[in-house]
């Protein structure tokens, strides 16, 4: 599928579900009137623009966009978005960003001394628990028994079964998001029965095998990997989580799945995918043509899927001071986002990821709060390859899709995963796969390492040269024992200048107050 038809199917997908959710109590949502469940799936030809609505879930926030029609209330829309919230607490609470805004508790993130009540947490919490009921909703009324009664037989049966497969794709990721910034959350599925009740909360090990379980059941009724249109998901979407997920898993569950990590990753590198020849043109606005690479995206057009999260925040965020907004192909800067010096430290001069600006900055973050402090990351822009502005012509919204998920990741897993002690690879082939991402930086072989510099602090240096700001930061650092501990710190990490180790216990976020108090079945994570 061409980048313009999903983006029109993602806008016919803002239609309405009316329907009641059971995740959590307290999310404000506002059901739509516009179309009925009962209506809406009468007639299969609904099916896709509902499903759209699934996927929108990640890129929009609401019924109109960017503000106005909120699908989830109780703080502002455009900051609630999604892949924006997400980015925030996997991003700000590491060395790769602080943000120089002072609204509401946003420092408390970088300086990591969240509350419960922080807003922030609940956005992503909210957004989780709303795509989990609207996944609910599109699966319990996709049954074999309910698509029967309906009279969808043939290829539209056949249609709506994939349909259904992706429903669980996005929720099992969903849920994957959950355990890993949560750990131990409320839990329903579309076995529940629609209407208010409190949820109980699923144990961690219990959550990580339903997501493993889940992955694993739907991979045969997924569309074959690199087969799908563009921007759903494939098969490759679902072995990209499981690598994840089993890449965690001792600090998940307690048990190393180290085999299991290097098995899925190896399934997505042997499935035909290859890397794009600049690494720039993966975060420009035409990086939908770089699909070979980019395993999922989150797709957004400037003109169809119009909000102020996403890579619109990723683009206008970092830019201020000297920087000039129209060589990002936007209408202006929003003088926020910026890294540490411990990042900027990891970058030869010679190497393409260096993506910074340092003119009219300083290295040092002396104030989080002033944005000529620190080096703004210039990764995101609203700009083709071959230098023209995105489709919005008001240069608001970017065409620029957010990368979920790439190749160059499963590398990095592979090679981890294998130095970890994980069977069925070899360091020889982790070496190789290393030395390609570090060839298309350097342009050459001048970057290349050798088998002995092959360890796992340097994979850790080197998941953060090639994925920065792409939303992997918090979980590469709390699996490598660097996130809280004071064995790694960075500028402001624990509200120091200098830094300081924090308690083992902000490895997890806690359970939103909101939440928590309306819910007896719920315990709070230790610490909050």
């Amino acid at each position: 599928m061409n980048r313009k038809i999903i983006r029109n199917i993602m806008a016919a997908g803002i239609v309405g579900i009316s329907f009641t959710t059971a995740c959590t109590d307290d999310l404000d949502l506002t059901p739509k009137n516009e179309l009925t469940s009962a209506d809406a799936y009468k007639d299969f030809a609904n099916y896709k623009s509902v499903l759209a609505k699934l996927y929108a879930g990640f890129a929009l926030t609401g019924q109109t966009g960017p503000s106005g029609n909120a699908d989830v209330g109780g703080f502002d829309e455009g900051k609630s978005n999604y892949i924006r919230a997400y980015w925030q607490l996997q991003e700000l609470t590491t060395d790769e960003a602080v943000i120089s805004w002072n609204d509401g508790t946003i420092f408390d993130l970088h300086e990591m001394d969240w509350s419960s009540s922080n807003e922030y947490i609940r956005m992503m919490y909210d957004r989780i628990f709303y795509e989990i009921a609207l996944c609910n909703e599109f699966i319990r009324e996709t049954t074999d028994a309910k698509l029967s009664e309906r009279g969808v037989t043939g290829a539209n049966l056949e249609e709506a079964k994939k349909f259904r497969a992706e429903a669980r794709f996005l929720r099992a990721m969903s849920y994957w998001h959950a355990l890993d910034l949560f750990g131990s959350v409320p839990f329903v599925t579309e076995e529940d029965a629609v209407g208010f009740f409190l949820p109980e909360q699923i144990s961690k090990a219990d959550l990580f095998k339903y997501i493993e379980a889940e992955l694993l059941a739907i991979e045969p009724e997924l569309v074959g990997a690199r087969q799908n249109e563009y921007a759903r998901a494939d098969k490759a979407a679902a072995w990209m989580v499981l690598s994840k997920l089993y890449l965690n898993a001792e600090v998940y569950i307690g048990q190393q799945k180290y085999t299991e990590a290097v098995t899925y990753s190896k399934k997505i590198i042997d499935a035909g995918f290859s890397l794009a020849p600049e690494y720039q043109s993966l975060f420009l606005a035409d990086n939908h043509k770089v699909r070979s690479e980019i395993i999922f995206p989150v797709a957004y057009d400037g003109q169809r899927t119009k909000t102020w999260g996403g890579t619109t925040f990723l683009v206008h965020a970092p830019i201020g001071g000297t920087m000039s907004a129209a060589a990002f192909g936007v209408n202006g800067g929003w003088a926020g986002l910026r890294t540490t010096k411990e990042i900027i430290g990891l970058f030869n001069s010679a190497d393409d990821r260096a993506l910074y600006n340092s003119a009219g900055q300083k290295l040092e973050i002396d104030q989080i709060g002033v944005f000529t402090d620190g080096y703004p990351l210039t990764k995101y822009k609203n700009v083709t390859t071959d230098g023209k502005p995105g489709s919005d012509p008001a240069g608001d919204h970017p065409d620029t899709d957010y990368p979920m998920f790439r190749l160059a990741d499963a590398y990095l897993i592979y090679a981890e995963a294998v130095l970890r002690g994980g069977s069925g690879g070899d360091r020889a082939t982790a070496l190789s796969y290393v030395n390609q991402l570090r060839t298309r930086a350097f342009g050459d072989n001048s970057g290349n390492i050798t088998a002995s510099d092959l360890t796992l602090d340097f994979i850790l240096a080197e998941r953060a040269r090639e994925l920065h700001w792409e939303g992997h930061r918090r979980t590469d650092l709390i699996r490598f024992g660097r996130f809280a501990s004071d064995s790694y710190v960075w500028a402001w990490k624990g509200g120091v200048k200098t830094g300081r180790g924090v308690a083992d216990f902000r490895r997890l976020f806690p359970i939103p107050t909101s939440d928590l108090s309306a819910n007896p079945n719920l315990v709070q994570n230790p610490g909050y």
